[in-house]
């Protein structure tokens, strides 16, 4: 019997519970399988624990989004924008500046 994807990252989470990318896999995998709560928690819990983890600020916004937390998305991507300022990451940011300015509904807002 072949162990799915799910066991094994909750295998691996067991013997290393505070890495950032497991974490971030788990959030994925459960999105994939439309467990919006469980992704939510590990997506919430990369933003309070690894707040530099910056490929979170995207997702966990469109999360908020789709499940009409616009507000949350908005602040989401505002405070994953001013990460990514800071480290540099010119790519993240413009996703971000991208999917932030889609949210608020304006095309040429400058930040």
């Amino acid at each position: 019997m072949d162990t799915s994807r799910l066991d094994k990252l909750l295998a691996f989470i067991k013997d290393e519970p505070n890495d950032e990318f497991l974490k971030y896999a788990l959030a994925t995998e459960y999105l994939r399988l439309n467990d919006t709560e469980k992704a939510l928690f590990y997506y919430e819990d990369l933003i309070s624990n690894h707040p530099l983890y910056t490929g979170t600020y995207y997702h966990l916004g469109k999360l908020y989004e789709a499940l009409n937390r616009k507000d949350d998305a908005i602040r989401t991507y505002e405070t994953g924008m001013k990460i990514t300022r800071e480290k540099r990451d010119n790519h993240a940011f413009s996703e971000l500046q991208a999917v932030y300015r889609e949210a608020i509904g304006e095309g040429d807002e400058d930040w």
